[in-house]
């Protein structure tokens, strides 16, 4: 473990989320999680709602949704785009390549808990605050000069929601528990103090997604226990008199069940809440939060960031933000963000939970939400763990490690059904029910995001060298991807091999030629970016395991006839087979630029390919783009690549004044995390950087981070970071290596080579 003295700021609301105000919408109210269960607090005085998420609740059952005529009509299909037949290419993608059904169904919200306060008067002095260090909402305000509060945290170790209510003085508690859910459930209060909700989504038959009928089963239950006061049970209520505290347990379960990717009926939701909780209540309300906090802070507490002293703290969140759309600066709050990004990944991506963070995170108070919060894999679900390794939070990973497992069985099916080939692939999105053929229409026939979604997993192995993962779960990942992309590989036109159908995510082209305008193209420039790294990772993961020398080999003779990557006429790195004219210049995706980042093919040690990236981001911007939150933070991390430290910059802010809401969630619109996740990746890599071998110290460092302190961000190899900055002067560096081996070091164009033990730790003063 890495021990270094770093200063904490001493003020009381550092690292808080606080607000003079109850939630007045959801997109103002404050999350927790544990990665299983997450809950969205509005902190209401008198008529709270705490609304809840379980991961698993999901519409939709398991089925095969690949076209069973693509495979009869691959050939006819990849000719028309190679003779750019684009209207013939177009007919043959809708009918024959667009999956059977289009659609997937949506993640849904479990319900509502509401807490109906009885107050003879206005509650004064009100505070509403979400604590990172502790992972705590706490709600509190003054009834006659008497405190109360209201705590809410999400227990990992328990398994459980809680809500802690509490009188001080002479104060007592006087409220009445529900549960709510609008369809497919009833709930029921017992005279003990417990109230179950039990339900299943009943769906309509959908030719576009599905069959309907009874789906999912799920349960939720709560349980109270009271110190003085009494309980008593009114038909699907809780009513609860003079109390001096309430500790209220909660928990749910479903009958999904990720070996399966399907729900099974051997699962008893109802008895896995009641196995929880039968646990849970054995413990003393303090007892509770301690196992909760003893859990938690040790995971997050291991990186701390300040950029000097943060005087804004005074200010409630909403109002600091304003003040950044109102075009000030604020250093604290960017932190404060950085540390909630980090919190947002915990809490939707972790043990207990079995699925990795979808388009909300966790959080969703839909039956039906915008792109059913489902795992889009054609930049989303990627950019969510961008933040995972190098904010030291590699433990989120495991489940997207472990779903991507799953999601390779019907992958395969999809890339044989489909393409005729080994190995596994998907498109453009998946659901918890491993749908892997082609989704919405003709621009979701994007078959190399399979391949795309074994980076995030292979770059696990590069930041903790944990073998064994690399042998087990990496490796098999990646073997299976390159087969399926070997054997996808086609001869163009020109004579090199490449992708065919391709795709550059959700964007098109007009080819003047053909007079026509497409999505439908081959040899996209993201393909090629990715199956340059698929291989170049293959080939580095089985020289490293000593397996599979010949089929590498193939790998190798195959790569050399990839096209290379071009700058078209304007000094931009061509999105394109072809330099064709872009209908929307200024469109959100960007995809052609993944090999700057998170990639690494274009540095300074491939000058005019970095300088056609700069370019090419300039142009997007100045025609319009960066215009979601997403879109946004995948700038600022482009920037912290190219070494530009004040357009990097100007982007974090442009993010929290254009893309996010009051309880800093981001708004693409409307909220979608993956903004949250990116801008924090983006601000550890203006910080810290890792690629190709070398570790490079505050590489983009703006002028409004003069002076500040980092603690335990993570490098590739094995090595945490710590640093100390003033004057944009690095005074102090810190490097741990839990592995051991060697580590280069780049800060201010000189380059130190430093040989470390496992354990071990040097400092290091410039």
């Amino acid at each position: 473990m890495l021990f270094y003295c770093f200063s904490v700021q001493s003020q009381t609301n550092y690292n808080k989320l606080w607000y003079k105000q109850p939630a007045k919408t959801w997109n103002e109210a404050l999350p927790v999680g544990n990665g299983r269960l997450g809950a969205m607090v509005f902190g209401n005085t008198t008529n709270e709602i705490i609304q809840l998420n379980e991961e698993s609740i999901w519409a939709g059952s398991k089925i095969n949704n690949n076209n069973t005529e693509a495979l009869k009509h691959l050939k006819d299909f990849q000719q028309t785009i190679f003779e750019s037949k684009y209207k013939e290419a177009l007919a043959i993608g809708s009918t024959y390549f667009v999956g059977t059904p289009p659609r997937v169904r949506s993640y849904q919200t479990l319900g509502n808990l509401l807490i109906d306060y009885k107050w003879d008067i206005e509650p004064t002095d009100y505070n509403r605050n979400l604590d990172l260090d502790k992972g705590v909402v706490t709600t509190s305000f003054d009834v006659h000069g008497n405190r109360f509060s209201q705590k809410v945290y999400v227990s990992a170790p328990d398994n459980i929601i809680v809500v802690q209510l509490d009188a001080e003085n002479q104060g007592e508690i006087n409220a009445t528990i529900g549960l709510q859910r609008d369809i497919d459930a009833v709930c029921t209060a017992f005279a003990n103090g417990t109230i179950k909700l039990k339900g299943q989504i009943i769906d309509v038959d959908d030719a576009k997604s599905g069959p309907g009928g009874a789906h999912m089963k799920f349960n939720e239950e709560l349980r109270l226990k009271t110190i003085n006061g009494t309980v008593k049970a009114e038909k699907d209520k809780l009513i609860i008199s003079n109390a001096k505290s309430v500790t209220i347990i909660l928990t749910a379960a479903t009958d999904y069940n990720i070996e399966k990717l399907d729900f099974d009926r051997a699962i008893n939701p109802e008895t896995n809440c009641e196995i929880i909780l039968d646990k849970a209540v054995k413990f003393s309300s303090s007892a509770l939060e301690k196992r909760h906090l003893n859990e938690y802070q040790p995971m997050f507490s291991r990186v701390k960031l300040n950029f000097g002293t943060d005087l804004l703290s005074k200010l409630p969140t909403d109002e600091r933000l304003n003040l950044v759309k109102s075009g000030g600066s604020d250093n604290g709050l960017i932190a404060l963000y950085f540390q909630y990004g980090r919190y947002l990944l915990m809490g939707s991506s972790r043990k207990p939970g079995v699925l990795p963070a979808n388009l909300q995170g966790i959080w969703n108070k839909e039956m039906n939400a915008s792109w059913n919060s489902d795992f889009h894999t054609n930049i989303n679900l990627q950019m969510n763990y961008w933040l995972a390794e190098n904010c030291n939070l590699s433990e989120t990973t495991a489940v997207l490690s472990r779903f991507m497992t799953k999601i390779s069985e019907p992958g395969a099916v999809t890339a044989k059904e489909m393409y005729g080939a080994r190995g596994w692939t998907l498109h453009h999105l998946t659901d918890v029910f491993g749908r892997t053929g082609v989704a919405d229409g003709v621009w979701g026939i994007t078959p190399m995001n399979g391949p795309w979604m074994t980076f995030p997993i292979y770059e696990h192995f590069l930041f903790t060298r944990d073998t064994t993962f690399l042998r087990k779960t990496a490796y098999p990942l990646l073997k299976g991807s390159a087969e399926f992309v070997l054997d996808f590989l086609v001869k163009s036109p020109e004579g090199y091999l490449v992708t065919n159908p391709s795709n550059s995510p959700e964007n098109t082209f007009y080819d003047p030629i053909a007079k026509t305008q497409s999505k439908l193209t081959y040899g996209a420039t993201i393909d090629i970016e990715i199956a340059n790294a698929l291989f170049d990772y293959c080939s580095q993961a089985a020289e490293i395991l000593k397996v599979d020398a010949d089929f590498i080999k193939k790998l190798k003779v195959a790569q050399k006839q990839f096209p290379p990557i071009a700058i078209n006429s304007k000094g931009r790195i061509q999105e394109w087979i072809r330099d064709f004219e872009e209908p929307e210049p200024g469109h959100r995706h960007m995809s052609h630029l993944l090999g700057l980042f998170p990639l690494s093919q274009f540095t300074p040690e491939t000058p005019d390919l970095f300088k056609a990236a700069s370019n090419s981001i300039e142009g997007r911007l100045a025609k319009g783009g960066g215009h979601t939150g997403w879109s946004t933070a995948w700038i600022i991390n482009f920037y912290a690549r190219l070494q530009n430290s004040e357009k990097a910059y100007e982007n974090i802010l442009k993010l929290l004044s254009k893309s996010t809401q009051n309880n800093l969630f981001d708004s693409c619109p409307p909220f979608q995390i993956d903004g949250n996740f990116g801008g924090a990746a983006g601000i550890a890599e203006m910080l810290l950087q890792s690629h190709n071998g070398i570790i490079r110290l505050l590489p983009a460092l703006p002028e409004a981070w003069k002076d500040g302190e980092v603690k335990g961000l993570c490098a590739r190899g094995g090595f945490e970071v710590s640093m100390v900055w003033k004057n944009k002067h690095l005074i102090k560096a810190t490097i741990y290596s839990k592995k051991g081996g060697v580590a280069q070091l780049l800060y201010d164009s000189k380059m130190q080579k430093i040989n470390l033990k496992p354990n071990k730790q040097i400092d290091l003063k410039f």
